[in-house]
């Protein structure tokens, strides 16, 4: 165990973001403390994760998002990830789904990056076998979910109002067909 450190000093280490060469396999501080396992895992970052503060810019398109479409397609990730986890074999797709369900009903100020892009690290999702599991993901839900997204981002691209929520579930259409190794991150 490390001897403690002062609380300012400690903030400020944890406050600025590693360099990934920096980054080692002993030092789990300066791993990125995203979603909801996040409070158990790093207690220390409790506070600080769970803090993030919507743009007001944002928080308009999100309300806007969520009445022109953003609602029904999470609930179409809720489904699928119900689904995967009601199968127990399909509990690491049911996690990602949970979590891009979350991002499909808010995402502006949010976006989704490959965790090993982020960490520095390649890990289990973002290797071979996060490949095998991407491409059973397509088989099972991707393509279903994918077109949902393609449907609504046409259908709201022939207004010109609806040009920047078609354009999200546009980016949300290239996620659901490959969701593992991707974690959501603030913007």
């Amino acid at each position: 165990m490390p001897p403690a450190e002062p609380a300012l000093r400690r903030r400020q280490r944890l406050a600025a973001p590693a360099e990934p060469a920096a980054r080692g396999h002993a030092d789990f501080d300066d791993r990125p403390a995203t979603g909801l396992g996040a409070a158990f895992l790093y207690p220390e970052r409790q506070q600080r994760s769970w803090q993030v503060v919507m743009q007001p810019v944002s928080m308009l398109l999100n309300i806007l998002w969520i009445l022109c479409g953003g609602a029904y397609m999470a609930f179409g990730w809720l489904v699928a990830a119900v689904v995967m986890a009601i199968t127990i074999v399909g509990l690491p797709w049911s996690r990602a789904a949970f979590n891009i369900a979350a991002y499909t009903l808010l995402p502006f100020g949010s976006r989704a990056v490959r965790r090993d892009q982020l960490t520095g690290m390649e890990d289990v999702g973002t290797g071979v076998l996060g490949l095998l599991g991407n491409i059973i993901w397509f088989v099972l839900a991707g393509w279903w979910l994918a077109l949902g997204h393609l449907l609504t981002a046409i259908v709201l691209a022939v207004s010109i109002v609806g040009l920047p929520f078609a354009w999200a579930h546009l980016k949300l259409a290239g996620l659901a067909l490959w969701p593992i190794g991707k974690t959501i991150v603030p913007a």
